[in-house]
């Protein structure tokens, strides 16, 4: 029986908690089929159909009957000693022979014994290595067994580490005594001032490194790795919860706050670890490697029993942080240490879509799983990710505070390291003589140069700014193996604070003295001309200041010129100052880094609650990716809810018969924003509980609201329902929503005029994505206008000519419409979030009626699309839904 018949019969259990619906239950099936098969998946469903748990139960019912065949192979092929074929690792079916298993057909003209002595012994090197990964799992599988059972292993554990942590103190003490009964600067000054010397930069074929002994230690702790599945989502709440918390469990690091910060110390102090390590070998170095400080918590034998932990049972980030303080081991190694023997690892997808994150991580997607959840923002989160932006002012501090060190440490730096320093200041005195102004004048002062935005492919940009003549390439491994732009990240907290109009924020007395060489060299800088700018006025004070190194942006605008001319541009933003002025690059072709995800997985999951229009996810990342139509699925199902629990009604005219189309020329006529409230009155008349309005913009909102308050119609909304809107602050939403619920539970509870509430919002807001407006809370959703993004940006109508000219059938004619559609389906579905739920969808415009717009609608909500031409018929449909539903009886 094929693994289809089995499906379809129900042979094959998945794991659900609940019985599963019969749509559940179609998904995992289907998602069973799309990993087998070992292609790429495009699955949407509804939000309340159980859609993560959906696919995680799904994902892991056919990694375990995968990992139990290959188990069964194993054993069958050792019993006979045979090796399996490509030692069971054969390439997934959508790769091609020359993409998978080697050719073995034998050389023209080999002799017959010779292909068979070189089989035989690949058989046997096969055999022999799948017998050591089966001695290596037991090993593993008994080593957790014996922590699972024998607790005071932990606790003999901790003792020694409360011994070794005592005898640290000790040694810390007596080296502390000897440095105060010496003369002159103290050692920790003159070790951190050495150490802004940058070492001799390795050429390709030097390998011995600082950075290789890191690397030796973390291949000591890694493991073979297993087949795995990557989980990836970007829900609100797992942003937040990544954002807010910080797996670092130095107390004395975590002080510094700023991100960039603690990452540099971190690398710091692991750097002092490795070349203690060395001491010996290097006794030139011995006087001043001896006083820095390495991390108590970065150490091999508590990382591996955290590490053991971790793999025990799933666990939270509160959680390793919690187990990281109480076995004082590096939460975040030693998880990352645990990635290769884990078989689920749960992640944001930025950390997966970013090339270098995930390598930094130790993430490894050949032949393993990758499904990507909420993914309808996908496309605009790579090339969020992968696009780079410098202001004039960035550039000038970073050329100031470059040439400044360079002219100190001329004598020490070696030649290589002089030659790529140059480079970068040419570069960045060309940049920005590009946006019209010069390194040594005052970023502030208003140039006379004409302002405007123009935007350029990257091969005119490079001969414009006459840098075509660099080696852009070898500039960015300068960056990256040098480390140059982490040199300068604190200059902005310790002798900046007042000429560069930063914020005076000072470490802890402990830190204060171990930083004075550091402070006493950026102290003796000038602040030059390139001064970063102060604040201006009214700015939003709230907003954490800008700490890090203006050339850690630099690097990163490099890296983008690096990028295919066919696949970006760049935007050259002058605006009459040079502080104000920018260089942005922007990426055209998101696939360009997808391809590499999806070429090195075995198969792939990319689901959302809302995925219409589907088309965007297959000519933006698949096609351009190079992937064939044959390994792209598509599938939808529908909702949980029955089919008369919802009424999407298009409204063509209000209750005046005024036409309703709000496009741009039209919609702020004073008719059409009175017919809006005209709509909304009635609604409230028959509308139980929260109805949510969205609007195209912050501004049409502000400009409607205003009319509304000057011809009274919002003391007549204000009547049945009160009134909230959506705030311009983040920070406020949560206070809003808690304020616009209790409003309705009370009107629920205590009956009288008011019945409710209306929440005034924006598309693509902070209450279109991942709020949940569930039963009272949104009975009734309506949708004004069509919220078609602004046909004059440079950078839309640039990213439709690239489509034109790559794809076929000019789908960057339909690149407008499929983004308004998105953002539209996003919104309207905040309602419906559970079986019981009931809601109506109002769409006020007549173009929502035309069929391509109708077609772009999630499915469970087009099938049941009522077109009214007038609002008399819509009108009673909507009384009757909502008497029907607030009252079944």
């Amino acid at each position: 029986m094929n693994m289809a018949d089995q499906i379809q019969e129900g042979s094959i259990h998945f794991p659900f908690p609940y019985t599963p619906y019969s749509i559940q239950k179609d998904f995992m099936a289907e998602l069973y089929r799309v990993l087998e098969a070992g292609k790429i998946g495009i699955f949407e469903s509804p939000t309340g159909t159980g859609k993560s748990l959906s696919l995680i139960c799904g994902a892991l019912s056919w990694l375990r009957d995968f990992e139990k065949k290959k188990r069964q192979e194993e054993a069958r092929f050792l019993d006979r000693g045979i090796a399996p074929p490509n030692h069971l690792e054969e390439p997934p079916p959508h790769m091609s022979t020359s993409q998978g298993a080697p050719d073995t057909s034998k050389p023209t003209g080999e002799p017959d014994w010779i292909a068979q002595f070189v089989q035989k012994k690949e058989e046997k090197d096969m055999i022999d290595k799948l017998r050591d990964e089966q001695i290596r799992k037991k090993k593993r599988e008994e080593r957790l067994q014996q922590i699972r059972h024998n607790a005071h292993l932990k606790y003999a554990a901790k003792r020694m580490r409360q011994e070794e942590e005592e005898m640290e103190h000790l040694l810390h003490l007596s080296k502390e005594m000897l440095a105060a009964a010496g003369s002159g600067q103290p050692e920790e000054e003159l070790g951190r001032e050495e150490e802004l010397v940058l070492a001799e930069y390795e050429s390709d074929e030097e390998k011995k490194t600082v950075s290789g002994a890191l690397e030796e230690d973390d291949e000591d702790l890694e493991e073979e790795h297993v087949t795995k599945i990557y989980y990836c989502s970007r829900t609100h709440s797992q942003l937040i919860q990544f954002v807010h918390e910080n797996l670092c469990v130095n107390e004395e690091v975590k002080r510094l706050g700023s991100v960039h910060l603690i990452n540099d110390r971190c690398l710091e102090m692991q750097k002092n670890k490795h070349e203690k390590k060395n001491k010996e070998e290097e006794k030139a170095k011995k006087r001043k490697t001896e006083t820095r400080t390495s991390c108590p918590f970065y150490n091999y034998e508590q990382m591996q029993f955290l590490r053991d932990e971790v793999l025990m049972e799933v666990k939270d980030i509160e959680q390793l942080v919690a187990l990281g303080k109480e076995a004082q081991a590096c939460p975040y190694y030693g998880s990352r240490f645990a990635i290769p023997s884990a078989q689920l690892v749960v992640l944001p997808y930025q950390m997966l879509l970013h090339a270098a994150t995930r390598h930094a991580a130790g993430i490894k997607l050949e032949g393993q799983v990758v499904i990507i959840d909420e993914a309808h923002n996908l496309i605009d989160s790579i090339t969020s990710i992968h696009s780079a932006e410098v202001s004039g002012s960035q550039l000038c501090q970073a050329h100031s505070q470059l040439s400044q060190y360079m002219e100190r440490y001329r004598k020490l730096l070696k030649a290589k390291n002089l030659m790529y320093i140059k480079q970068i200041l040419y570069l960045l005195e060309k940049f920005v003589t590009v946006l019209g102004g010069n390194v040594k004048q005052n970023p502030n002062t208003q140039n006379l140069f004409q302002t405007g935005t123009e935007l350029k492919t990257i091969n005119d940009f490079l001969f414009q700014s006459q840098i075509d003549n660099i080696n852009l390439f070898k500039v960015q491994r300068y960056f990256e193996k040098s480390m140059v732009s982490r040199k300068f990240a604190p200059i902005q907290l310790f002798g900046f604070t007042k000429e560069y109009g930063g914020v005076s924020i000072l470490p802890p007395s402990k830190e204060r003295s171990k930083l004075a060489g550091f402070q006493h060299f950026l102290q003796s800088l000038k602040p030059g001309t390139g001064a970063a700018p102060s604040s201006p006025s009214g700015e939003d004070e709230s907003r954490p200041p800008w700490l890090g190194s203006p050339l850690m942006q630099i690097e990163s605008f490099l890296a983008a010129l690096t990028t295919a001319n066919q696949d970006g541009r760049i935007i050259v933003s002058r605006q009459g100052s040079l502080s104000q002025s920018s260089l942005r690059f922007l990426l055209l072709n998101p696939s360009v880094h997808f391809a590499q995800v999806v070429k090195e997985c075995r198969a792939m999951i990319i689901a959302g609650g809302t995925m219409q229009p589907m088309a965007d996810f297959r000519e933006q990342l698949l096609e351009c990716a190079g992937i064939g139509t044959e390994r792209v699925v598509e599938f939808s199902c529908g909702h949980v809810i029955p089919p008369d629990n919802i009424l999407p009604i298009v409204l063509c005219s209000g209750p005046s018969n005024q036409q309703l189309e709000f496009i741009y020329q039209k919609r702020e006529l004073p008719q059409m924003m009175d017919e809006i409230g005209r709509i909304l009155c009635n609604l409230c008349n028959v509308v139980p509980g929260g109805v949510v309005c969205f609007f195209p913009s912050y501004e049409y909102l502000y400009k409607v609201q205003a009319h509304w308050e000057q011809s009274g119609l919002l003391t007549r909304l204000a009547v049945k329902k009160k009134i909230f809107q959506e705030p311009n602050r983040a920070n406020q939403v949560e206070q809003v929503l808690t304020e616009y619920s209790r409003c309705i539970k009370r009107c629920s509870q205590v009956k009288g005029v008011m019945t409710g509430a209306l929440l005034l919002s924006v598309v693509g807001g902070k209450m279109s994505e991942g709020i949940n407006f569930s039963d009272d809370l949104g009975r009734c959703v309506v949708m004004v206008g069509m919220p078609y993004p602004n046909i004059r940006s440079l950078e839309l109508q640039e990213k439709m000519a690239y489509l034109d000219q790559t794809l076929p059938n000019s789908p960057g004619k339909s690149l407008i419409e499929n983004l308004c559609m998105k953002a539209v389906n996003q919104s309207i579905g905040r309602a419906i979030r559970h079986q019981q739920d009931f809601a109506s969808i109002l769409l006020l415009d007549q173009r929502y009626s035309r069929p391509s717009i109708l077609a772009k609608l999630p499915s469970w909500i087009r099938d049941q699309v009522e077109i009214k031409a007038t609002f008399g018929p819509a009108f009673a449909a909507l009384r009757k839904f909502h008497r029907e539903k607030s009252d079944p009886s």
